[in-house]
């Protein structure tokens, strides 16, 4: 059974008539065969619309509306030997029939263009319109119209379903086409084209294919080709108008297994469907025979999936017109991330949200409106290009003054309506001079420096280099920011003192443009030096820090141990060496700062009140709740992901807890994981046991997300933060679900491997049954499978390694 086979036939009635108009799959029974693909050319029809003043070809027409003129008639080869009736009916509900007056009929082999052709107008209260072809038969129209008015919600469902079907196989045929084409001219290219067109067409993409050779790519993603198109809401919308439903939910719906998993093979359930509903009032003289249409201009060509029968039963040609109803102009999301290059060759404006744009005429006249920086306007042709994800400026020539950042708004045509895309910035060079935003002495040498640019149309830019003298340019890293300004990075080494020159190329520019800065040794500058009573280390802030080789307080030597910048300003952790601790608070005294270059600065120094100290008193770890389905882990003092954990902690001797007291808990060490810290205070966390006594009660949950591994506290008085001590280790568990062990005969059972089930097995590091982990099992970093090869258990368990907690293995019994 094919995935579209899964669903009841209540089933796909409740999805046929749902705001999200999820139609088409259908249910059958295991036996029956999948209808064969649309394949086989049928006849073609001219049909034009006419609205007002305005005439449009039948694929640029959504919707139709009341009181719109149509023209139609068959465009059958010279030679056509066969008569055919061709019959139109308006439809207004599954449950009332419509008049004789709203059937009409022309008699395509005559010559007279009244009698050959159809001339319609849309009749208040019409909802649907479909097309009938017959082999010319005595009493043909009598029977078609009878079958019509007869069970006109036959008729609805199959004008519903058709139109539906038409758009989506569009969406199949574009892709296929493209693909196809990529195929003969630059195969290598699927890689980078296929997933653009496959997310523009909101098509399914089988990404195992890219990686196969070249020269299979193509072929692999066109199979199964009837699965390949997805569910898209827009083309729904024009069936059953989305009443308040979002896009979003429509999306998340069509995701479901009750609606194929997000997959849709509209026109293969819709064959079967409709020859199902056709088939109760089939007759021995007629047969009714499901078609899609294909538009071009004003061209509808149908698409058979059976030869039609010229035969009793003779085959009458179902073709649907598109419904009657209000326009929806499609709802545009810009992809841009960055402003736009005018100047740039193939500059597209990257949209999503509507496949049908790039598979269909019925976006048409689409242009992009330009607004310059003195408010002047133009427009600017833009044509749809799936490969591209968006609208492909058509190559117009721009006049001087559209230059530099413009304000650009898609809009065009949906049918007989006008509707707007969404704005985007675009940039094109106006050859004005580009300049340092901010001072252009302040690159500093032997450093990493950013510098701000600011000038016309950064997104332009294709390159960056940086020349001092006669040397050869160099190349720099460089990013837009805010739409306007260039953020470029001299690292390090890249100059000496001086000038030097960035050079810019840009899209569009006949010449690089030039920016001169000046790079010059900067001295260290010493603001203060902060260190408490007791401390071991201290901070030194300046500038130029890299340059400071030591400090000295009294008898005291600090070393650097880690520079870090904020802005201008420099923060030098300095270690005292050995075991040496500075003397109590108030203490003043001129330390000496000794630079590279062998000068020594003198630094006056008050030495700040001790730290708050705090000595783990107890800590006791409360597990979560045990998880259906799954196998407990004996963790030790481990905290486990949902658990809670409760400490106490107990005042430095001669010292006093009181209410504004906050104990702060991160990881320690690096984790890889998040940084940050979560605050306890009285009331929030913590519990004042006594003076001398703070309990506090801490989720795992609560920390924030990222954090693993071993947990530290601190204390923080007055906001004075105390040094870090160690308080627990918290491991992200696998959910263990089952260990299976084979157990056919002893001897076997003792050497078989077992296997081990759950989920989030790439938390474990590895699994062994010795506590020396001498024949453990290794799990690869990253693994994501379901099940694990593990040794047999000893004395009934398992030791497993967490990555978390490498020291602290668990136990599986």
């Amino acid at each position: 059974m094919n995935d579209h086979d899964s669903l009841s036939p209540r089933m796909v009635r409740l999805a046929a008539t749902s705001a999200l108009a999820l139609i088409g799959i259908a249910a059958v029974s295991p036996a029956a065969a999948d209808p064969a693909p649309f394949e086989l050319t049928g006849p073609d029809l001219k049909i034009e619309v006419t609205r007002g003043q305005q005439t449009l070809p039948i694929a640029q027409v959504p919707s139709l509306a009341e009181g719109d003129e149509l023209s139609i008639h068959a465009a059958l080869p010279a030679d056509q030997g066969l008569k055919f009736l061709l019959v139109s009916a308006f439809l207004r509900g599954a449950t009332n029939p419509p008049p004789k007056d709203w059937i009409a009929t022309a008699s395509t082999w005559k010559e007279k263009e009244k009698d050959k052709a159809l001339s319609l107008t849309v009749p208040k209260g019409a909802r649907q319109a479909v097309l009938l072809m017959v082999p010319d038969t005595n009493g043909a129209e009598g029977a078609l119209i009878d079958a019509v008015r007869g069970k006109p919600g036959e008729f609805v469902r199959a004008g519903k379903d058709l139109n539906q079907a038409s758009l989506d196989h569009s969406r199949l045929i574009a892709f296929m086409d493209a693909i196809q084409a990529q195929d003969n001219n630059a195969p290598e290219y699927l890689r980078t084209v296929a997933p653009v067109l496959a997310h523009s067409l909101s098509i399914k993409l089988n990404e195992d294919c890219l990686s196969k050779v070249i020269e299979m790519q193509a072929s692999c993603l066109l199979e199964n080709r009837e699965q390949l198109v997805l569910n898209d809401v827009h083309s729904s919308s024009i069936a059953d108008t989305l009443t308040g439903a979002p896009t979003d939910l429509a999306l998340q719906l069509s995701a479901t297994p009750q609606a194929g998993a997000g997959y849709y093979s509209a026109y293969i359930g819709v064959a079967r469907d409709i020859a199902r509903i056709f088939g109760a009032f089939s007759n021995p003289q007629f047969g009714y025979l499901p078609t899609l249409a294909v538009r071009r201009g004003d061209t509808m060509s149908l698409l058979l999936n059976t030869a039609p029968s010229f035969q009793k039963p003779k085959s009458v040609m179902v073709a649907a017109l598109p419904a009657v109803e209000t326009d929806i102009p499609p709802q545009l999301r810009s992809t841009a991330k960055e402003p736009v290059c005018l100047a740039r060759p193939g500059a597209v404006l990257g949209v999503e949200g509507a496949p049908l744009i790039f598979s269909t005429s019925l976006a048409h006249d689409m242009r992009v409106k330009l607004t310059n920086a003195s408010g002047q306007t133009t427009d600017v042709t833009v044509l749809p290009r799936a490969d591209k994800g968006g609208y492909a400026l058509a190559g117009d020539a721009l006049p001087s003054t559209f230059s530099g950042s413009m304000r650009a708004q898609l809009h065009g045509s949906w049918g007989f309506s006008t509707f707007d895309g969404p704005d985007f910035l675009v940039q094109r060079p106006d050859g004005n001079a580009w300049k340092v935003s901010g001072d252009a002495d302040a690159l500093v040498i032997g450093r990493d420096n950013e510098v701000v640019l600011e000038g016309n149309a950064p997104s332009c830019v294709d390159e960056v280099s940086v020349r001092q003298g006669n040397g050869a340019p160099r190349p720099l890293e460089w990013k837009v920011r805010d739409g306007h300004h260039l953020a470029i990075t001299v690292p390090k080494g890249a100059a000496g003192p001086g000038e030097l020159q960035v050079e810019l190329r840009l899209q569009g520019a006949k010449s690089p443009e030039t920016v001169t800065l000046r790079a010059r040794a900067e001295a260290s500058r010493i603001d203060g030096f902060e260190i408490h009573a007791g401390d071991g280390q201290g901070e030194l802030t300046g500038q130029r820090l890299d340059q400071v080789q030591s400090l000295t307080l009294g008898d005291i030597e600090f070393r650097p141990d880690g520079l870090t910048r904020e802005g201008a300003v420099d923060h030098l952790r300095l270690t005292a060496q050995g075991a040496a601790r500075v003397p109590a608070q108030g203490a003043a005294d001129k330390a000496a700062v000794r630079l590279a270059d062998g000068r020594t600065l003198p630094l006056p120094v008050k030495v700040a009140p001790p730290r708050p100290q705090a000595e783990l008193l107890s800590r006791t770890v409360y597990p979560g709740p045990a998880t259906p389905g799954t196998r407990s882990l004996e963790l030790g003092e481990l905290l486990p992901d949902d658990g809670d954990l409760v400490f106490s902690v107990r005042a430095a001797a001669g010292n006093r807890f009181d209410t504004a007291d906050v104990v702060e808990i991160g990881a320690g060490g690096d984790t890889g994981g998040n940084t940050g810290t979560v605050r306890l205070t009285v009331g929030k966390g913590l519990t004042l046991a006594s003076a001398q006594v703070l309990v506090a009660r801490v989720k795992a949950a609560e920390l924030p997300a990222g954090t693993f591994g071993p947990l530290r506290f601190r204390l923080v008085d007055g906001g004075i933060a105390g040094d870090w001590a160690p308080l627990a280790t918290l491991a992200r568990l696998p959910r263990i679900e089952g260990l299976s062990c084979d157990a056919k005969g002893k001897a076997k059972a003792e050497a078989a491997p077992c296997t081990l089930s759950g989920r989030d097995l790439f938390l474990i590091e590895a699994v062994s049954a010795d506590a020396a982990f001498a024949q453990a099992v290794t799990v690869p970093p990253g693994f994501t499978g379901a099940t694990l090869q593990v040794p047999q258990p000893v004395d009934g368990k398992l030791l497993l390694r967490l990555r978390d907690a490498p020291d602290s293995p668990v136990v599986l019994r």
